[in-house]
This record gives C-alpha cells, structure tokens and sequence, in this order.
C-alpha cells in the first residue's frame, strides 16, 4: 500500500505530535544507526504525516525524527497524507506489511483499532486483507500479556519475541519470568524452553516457585564482568534443547518401563533393551559429574 501523494515540503520538527509512537518500538541501536546516517548523508527519505484534530502527526519516520531532534535540526521533508487517525493506523501496518513490525507492535495497533477507533475485527481484516484469525491472535496477544512485561519490552529490557512467548503463561507468573529473563540474559530459545518447562507443571504454585527459583539462584554465564558471546549463546541453546528433549524422552522410557513393557516385548527383545539400557549408564554418570572448568587466573 502507497501513501496518498502529497506534495514534499519542510516541517518545523516542533510542529510534529507523535503520539502513534507509544504502538511502536525504538530500538537505540537502530535510532543510532539512523543519527549516523542522518548527519553524514542528510534526510534520504521524506517523512510522512498526517493531520489529527488540527495537529501534524507523524505516520512513518519516528527514527528519523528522534535522530533529527538529537543532532539539533530544527526542520525535515515531509509529505502530508489525506488519511484519518483509523486510516493512519492501517496504512502504519500496511506499510510494514510482513516486515519492519514486531508482533507486539502488530497487536498494538490492532488493539488500538479495535479499542480507541471502534472497528470491529472482522473489519480490520477485512481493510489490512488478513483472515480474521490473524487480527483475533494479535488481540489476544497484548490482551493476554502483563503490561508490566509491556514495560519491559519498551525499556529494551526484553526482546519483543520473548514476551510473545512469555504471554503463554497465566498473568500471575509473567513479570516474574520476564524477571528471570532479563536477569538471567536468556536468549529467546532459552525462554521458549523454559515456558515448556513450566506449562508442563501442574498448576500456577508449582510454577510460582520454579520462577522463584530462577529468581534467587546466581545468574548463569561467564565470570563476573563478562557477558556471553553469540558462539556461547547459540551453544547455550543447543545445550537447553538437547536438555529438554532428554528429559522428554526419560520421563516418557520411564512409564514404558513401570508400565512392564519388557516383559511385553518377549525376552530375546527384552535383553536387547536391557543391554542399551546398561550401555546409558557411563552417559548419565557423566551428566551427573561435568567436568569442571579451568579457571585460568590471568584471563
């Protein structure tokens, strides 16, 4: 979708309201990123506004307005859009169509639609040409989740994928998880597994007190004053899930085996089973004693 044609023209940035700001994320690398580009190349792309109850707002080019107002300019090209505040908000998703949109972002706006302009859902769909499904999941997403873990996102305390996996959760558990996170520095896959984990517990206690857990224990990693790599990371994850899946699989031989499963299966098979069964026995011990590091005290 294009944004109506409107003539270019120079704005005073004092002019500007920006109060679609609060639907969008700002991420400080990326606004630095922008502030760079700005001062070495100037403005490569016009902003673009639209009128609100006699106020210019900004539709698109946050970015680009905070990086301004950070080096001191006091105007930028902007091209004004014949749209209304609802009209705004559709064309802000449109443009961002399956990019530049996190889904938190994304359940923003379509609250915002839903709750402040008043459209219906199947009416949203119907104007961003989505299945109503997809609008439903959106709301649900921002209804579903603690606006404290909101808060967290928006401070950059937490990644926005990682609240969307936090929002599986009862209310009641989510800050405190999003607390374990953001202490912990777990990646997104390290939370996705830890939100398996504790759905698979019985009830909000057993999962209040696994999250307190998480909570008074030491924070994991590298010593005192180091922060993981992204190599360290990615095996932190392949270590988590790897993890996981072990676990699954003993808790499910387990049952098999109470069950009487080897005296079901005959006994030729039964000694098969037995001897791999045998053969594990080095490979949990040494799960059980890791090795430990070598801490070289002039690293």
């Amino acid at each position: 979708m294009q944004i109506p044609e409107g003539q270019d023209r120079d704005l005073d940035l004092a002019e500007l309201g920006d109060g679609l700001s609060a639907l969008r994320l700002c991420d400080a690398s990326a606004l630095e990123a922008m502030r760079r580009s700005l001062a070495r190349h100037g403005q490569l792309e016009a902003l673009s506004v639209f009128t609100s109850q006699g106020q210019l707002e900004i539709l698109d080019g946050f970015k680009r307005v905070r990086a301004a107002r950070a080096l001191g300019l006091r105007t930028l090209r902007a091209r004004v859009a014949d749209v209304d505040r609802a009209e705004a908000k559709i064309l802000l998703l449109a443009l961002h169509d399956r990019r530049g949109l996190t889904e938190l972002e994304e359940a923003w706006l379509i609250r915002s639609l839903y709750r402040d302009e008043g459209l219906s859902q199947p009416a949203i769909a119907a104007r961003l040409g989505r299945h109503k499904s997809w609008v439903f999941r959106r709301l649900m997403l921002v209804e579903a989740l603690d606006p404290a873990v909101q808060a967290d996102v928006r401070l950059g305390l937490l990644a926005p994928r990682a609240a969307t996996a936090v929002s599986q959760l009862p209310r009641g558990n989510q800050h405190d998880l999003s607390a374990v996170v953001i202490r912990r520095d777990l990646t997104v896959r390290q939370t996705e597994l830890l939100i398996a984990e504790l759905l698979d517990l019985p009830d909000d206690a057993s999962r209040a007190q696994q999250i307190a857990r998480g909570l008074d224990g030491p924070a994991p990693g590298a010593r005192s004053g180091e922060r993981p790599t992204r190599a360290s990371k990615s095996e932190l994850d392949g270590m988590a899930g790897d993890l996981r899946t072990l676990r699954l699989v003993a808790a499910r031989l387990e049952a098999r085996l109470s069950g009487g499963a080897l005296a079901a299966i005959g006994m030729d098979a039964a000694v098969l089973v037995q001897e791999s069964l045998v053969a594990l026995v080095p490979v949990l011990d040494a799960l059980r004693h890791p090795p430990r590091q070598k801490h070289n005290p002039f690293a």
